[in-house]
């Protein structure tokens, strides 16, 4: 009996609980929002904070009003103002400044709305367009440089005795009225990017009078270095550093262009064998790779990807493999010693076969008397070779177990004691993983 009158109260909740739903579901909207807007939105440039006045009123109290910027059918800014109570309003909806976007029509939309969730939509067709500015501004650390028009649309440059063929800058652009900011363009992520101040690295092959450039639309600039590989542009990423991802293929030819001096570079035989001075014969198999041209240290940093991101061991033994650790650096010890640092893993050459290489010389790329590295599946930590999965029969080179057993924390590798690798000599490191990768092994070979 308790159990049914449980039921019925349980219903009758549940019943009362529904009706409240339906009623909250079913307020009316009420009231009689009015909203007029006060401007006319002529002579609008991209980047512009753009001002509005409203006048509002309801006979019921309002809400807010919403102003929404679209280009096309894509909303690009938006601002919202409380308006609790009837009277004039104003605010400001920022224009962005995009690359690349053409001069055109937006839709400026207004929307007031009471409390009872009735609303009125007012819209405007704004015309945008890229402005035309007298002039721009290149920002040095010492010194600012007036860029003029030079005839090409939205185009800027100036010509200078400037005082370094390395020139970091920014640009940055004049307000041209009450509702116009000043625009900034500076350096992120290898790229001229709007709203940045960080240095733009500008560089001039030759010294004295030279022009740098800058496009407001196209965000094209320069004067920059340029290095080509195989008639492609490497990306900048910094003025010592310039980078590329390109799909390579075994003993194809690679073409290297715009550094006169190659013949200086260090170049890693794990990758390239050498034809002439800026031509090279590619040697892992085919894939897709990054290659990195560091110009103070004048060395090709090359990592292998899946995708566009940096390639990791898999499970049937293809893909990557990476070095951490001590001792251990390219173009060599001295100058680019990896450590315990993960953003500067060496990637170990895919030669085909699941088989993995690098290509070491004593006291140069490695240390001679000393070692504490370890081999990685990801650029990273994560995934690693340890003794259990990892063996050797070299008898120059041993895999720790670990510091109290070996002298080596485990998967690290050492040199046997009283021993040390020949100074000058090369010694090729092969890790196999054909049998899993967790049966690989390492061997050493002293060329």
């Amino acid at each position: 009996m308790r159990n049914v009158i449980y039921r019925l109260f349980s219903l009758i909740v549940i019943a009362g609980f529904v009706s409240c739903v339906n009623e909250v579901k079913e307020i009316p909207q009420a009231g009689n929002p009015v909203l007029e807007v006060e401007n006319t939105f002529t002579n609008v440039h991209f980047g512009d904070l753009l001002p509005f006045n409203v006048s509002v009123s309801d006979d019921v109290s309002l809400s807010t009003l919403t102003a929404k910027l679209y280009f096309g059918e894509e909303k690009v800014s938006q601002t919202l103002i409380r308006t609790p109570n009837n009277g004039k309003y104003s605010g400001h909806i920022k224009v962005p400044f995009l690359k690349d976007i053409p001069d055109g029509t937006a839709t400026l939309e207004f929307v007031l709305l009471n409390t009872t969730m009735k609303n009125v939509v007012k819209t405007f067709e704004v015309p945008v367009s890229r402005a035309k500015y007298p002039y721009l501004m290149l920002v040095t650390a010492n010194s600012t440089y007036s860029m003029l028009p030079t005839g090409k649309a939205n185009e800027y440059a100036v010509s200078e005795p400037f005082p370094s063929t390395d020139l970091p800058a920014y640009i940055k652009t004049p307000t041209l009225d009450d509702k116009g900011v000043e625009i900034s363009f500076g350096w992120e992520s290898g790229a001229i990017t709007q709203g940045s101040k960080k240095a733009i690295p500008f560089v001039s092959k030759t010294g004295g009078i030279y022009t740098v450039s800058f496009n407001t639309k196209t965000y094209e600039a320069g004067p920059f270095f340029e290095i080509l590989l195989n008639g492609q542009k490497m990306n900048m990423l910094d003025k010592e550093n310039f980078s590329i991802d390109v799909d390579l293929k075994q003993k194809q030819e690679v073409k290297i262009e715009g550094l006169d001096d190659l013949a200086e570079w260090w170049i890693d035989v794990d990758y390239f064998h050498t034809k002439s001075a800026g031509v090279y014969e590619f040697v892992p198999i085919d894939g897709k790779y990054r290659i990195t041209a560091n110009l103070k240290l004048k060395y090709f940093k090359i990592e292998v990807l899946d995708g566009n991101n940096p390639a990791k061991l898999k499970a049937d033994g293809t893909g990557a493999v990476w070095i951490i650790g001590q001792k251990i650096g390219k173009p060599s010890v001295a100058a680019l010693e990896v450590g315990w640092d993960t953003s500067k893993p060496l990637c170990m050459a895919p030669m085909g076969e699941k088989k993995f290489q690098i290509t070491l010389v004593a006291g140069k790329t490695v240390n001679a008397d000393e070692i504490n590295f370890k081999f990685f599946h990801q650029k990273g930590w994560g995934g690693e070779f340890k003794s259990e999965t990892l063996t050797t029969e070299s008898d120059i080179i041993f895999i720790g177990k670990g510091s109290a057993i070996n002298g080596r924390d485990n998967g690290n590798l050492g040199i046997v004691s009283g021993k040390q690798l020949e100074a000058n000599a090369t010694y090729v490191f092969t890790i196999d993983v054909s049998a899993g990768i967790d049966k690989a092994v390492l061997k050493v070979e002293k060329k």
